[in-house]
């Protein structure tokens, strides 16, 4: 089985409108979730994460500690994906989605953002990084 590696962030901004999650709705599939992609050589779990935030939807970032979780899945027949979460604070609230991969890219509030991510995990993801957010 061959193994895929990918690395993205849940980017959390806070300003005059509350606390919101940066969510990316893919042009592949429709679906909702956290930007994210593939690692490549000579990179950093966390470089990975940056990059692809900023390839994505224009936000550039910073790691927050305290926080690295996985997923593991199965995109399709002999592939095994591991994807790394980190959370991140969004230095901007400006997006620009990457218009070959990306349909949107918006900040959103947290409730919303359960409402509209697409896969269980991504929620439970969102619930873990929601908890520390409440504690800083």
């Amino acid at each position: 089985m061959r193994q895929e590696k990918s690395c993205g962030a849940l980017c959390f901004l806070e300003d005059e409108a509350g606390r919101r999650v940066l969510l990316v709705k893919h042009r592949a599939g429709g679906h909702w979730a956290f930007p994210k992609g593939h690692v490549e050589p000579g990179e950093s779990e966390e470089q990975t994460a940056c990059r692809e935030v900023l390839e994505e939807t224009g936000v550039e970032i910073q790691i927050l500690p305290g926080y690295r979780e996985t997923n593991h899945y199965s995109p399709c027949r002999g592939v095994m994906k591991e994807v790394v979460y980190f959370r991140a604070r969004a230095l901007g609230a400006d997006t620009r989605p990457q218009p070959e991969e990306i349909r949107i890219a918006r900040f959103v509030p947290v409730a919303e953002a359960m409402a509209l991510l697409t896969y269980d995990a991504d929620r439970r993801l969102l619930e873990k990084a929601e908890d520390l957010e409440k504690r800083d």
